[in-house]
């Protein structure tokens, strides 16, 4: 799915209105009775509705909206904010359309205005402003807004929450936007709908579909994308009857130090989970013993030393490469990670502490070899970016690496996004809070190794491997619950997610 910047959708509005032969207040109408549906799917007629509508043409789907739940028998009375003397012509059509039917409860504000008292058992609409607004709230509509903001009542946005910014929100004011429980977006959500500061306003978001033209989606540019489950499973590839392990490649894990011999163990357990042939764990000589009882499938190679890992590795044997997890960062270890690194000739996932040795050694990071996948959460991210004000400036300061490094970038959290040299930004949809616990980053790193070592394309390992990742945690919390989750729990799962995807091609 497409993620559009907001002149972008003013722009498939307006090409679907051309091309297909739709008048804009016909297009207003679909979208009202769309999100109107939606409402009243999770609201019976026992609730009383307060809409707040603005000037704008958010403001005439709100009072569009106001309309048919007036005529489906709720409880509705609408503010209409018209403080310039200027409504759009659909704003001024709809409240039109809404005095033909004997609306009774319809205040028309001009400068005054007495702020209704708000119940707990209310629903709130919000159709002050939609997702053309430029500059922060100030005044009497930020007045509002605060005021709606605390009130007890239940806050429902249409398309966007008033105040907010559909991209970046760097120089908003946080107490002048909506905090929304339920955002109703048309076609598809605002890409600040999937930063983490702007949950408290966006609340539960819900796509509402009113046709807009697919010539103008398929042929518009973005490089933003929310990954599609139909999508990743085609990207399966299908296991011939008379294969055998040496189809199936043979990954080398670098990975545990001293006390650290689980981030190897849940590496190793998910990419043999993953449909690796071969699995060599390198690791000191105090895990030895530890991993060859825990993962009795996957072959033990000891390093020098016994604590940590300090002596790079013959890789001419294997297919695919992943180093970090577990770690450490020893003087010695981080000598040999870079020297390990240097002109690796075979796929390589950077994870946890590799990632952290870079960011001790940044004169270094042009050694990494370009396609190489680097799957820091954000932390791990700030160490080498430096510390950034919003998600939206991480993301962008992420896509500038990924380009200069020529590497494919991982960036972990609620909806981790895969981003490619080129600037595509793929956001994932799988996965749950339950998924925030020790060890949950050491177990996609092994279903990466294992789909690279399969021969997958790294941008195809990426997609995959982070969506797959986020399903099985999807199951392991239906089936344990978010709170009770562990890594482990994660790497059971992957069997299912894993035959969920396959059954569904």
């Amino acid at each position: 799915m497409k993620i559009l910047t907001c002149s972008q959708q003013k722009e498939a509005d307006a090409y679907t209105i051309t091309n297909e032969a739709i008048p804009s207040i016909k297009l207003m109408e679909k979208a009202a009775i769309q999100i109107t549906e939606a409402i009243c799917r999770r609201w019976d007629k026992s609730k009383s509705f307060t809409v707040f509508a603005g000037p704008g043409n958010n403001g005439g789907d709100a009072v569009a909206i106001t309309r048919l739940l007036f005529l489906k028998g709720y409880n509705v009375t609408l503010y209409v904010f018209n403080v310039s003397g200027q409504l759009s012509e659909e704003c001024q059509i709809n409240i039109q359309r809404l005095q033909e039917c004997k609306f009774p409860n319809f205040i028309e504000v001009y400068n005054k205005f007495d702020f209704p008292k708000l119940q707990k058992e209310d629903i709130v609409i919000d159709g002050l402003f939609g997702s053309g607004l430029n500059k922060p709230l100030s005044g009497g509509f930020a007045a509002i807004v605060q005021r709606i903001n605390a009130s007890p009542a239940t806050v429902v946005s249409i398309d966007i929450p008033s105040g907010l910014m559909g991209e970046d929100n760097a120089y908003n004011i946080k107490q002048n936007i909506i905090r929304a429980d339920l955002t109703l977006c048309i076609h598809a959500p605002k890409l600040s709908f999937l930063f983490q500061e702007n949950e408290e306003f966006v609340g539960e978001w819900e796509n509402i579909d009113i046709g807009i033209s697919t010539g103008f989606i398929n042929q518009v540019n973005t490089p933003y994308y929310i990954t599609e489950k139909a999508e990743i499973s085609k990207l399966i590839k299908p296991r011939k009857r008379f294969a055998h392990k040496g189809n199936f490649g043979h990954g080398l894990l670098i990975a545990g130090s001293y006390g650290m011999a689980g981030a190897a163990i849940l590496s190793a357990k998910a990419g043999l989970r993953s449909g690796i042939g071969l699995l060599t764990i390198h690791t000191p000589i105090c895990n030895h013993a530890i991993l060859q009882t825990a993962v009795p499938e996957a072959m033990v190679q000891d390093d020098v030393f016994d604590h940590y890992f300090a002596n790079p590795v013959d890789i001419s044997r294997y297919q695919a490469m992943a180093i970090g997890p577990g770690l450490g960062q020893e003087e010695d270890t981080s000598l040999a990670t870079l020297e390990q690194i240097k002109e690796c000739p075979i796929p390589l996932i950077l994870d946890a502490d590799a990632l952290n040795i870079f960011s001790t050694h940044q004169e270094q990071l042009s050694i990494i070899p370009p396609y190489s996948i680097l799957t820091p959460h954000v932390k791990e991210l700030e160490r080498i970016i430096g510390r950034c004000n919003n998600s939206y400036e991480r993301l962008t300061k992420a896509v500038e690496l990924a380009a200069r490094l020529q590497c494919f970038i991982i960036l972990k959290g609620a909806w981790s996004t895969v981003i490619t040299p080129e600037g595509c930004c793929h956001f994932n949809p799988t996965g749950n809070p339950g998924m925030a616990t020790g060890g949950s980053g050491d177990v996609l790193t092994g279903i990466l190794t294992a789909l690279l070592a399969q021969g997958y394309p790294q941008e195809d390992a990426c997609r995959l491997g982070v969506y797959v990742h986020g399903l099985a945690g999807d199951i392991a919390a239906q089936q344990k619950g978010e709170i009770s989750m562990t890594a482990s729990d994660i790497i059971d799962a992957l069997p299912e997610a894993w035959k969920n995807l396959t059954i569904s091609k």
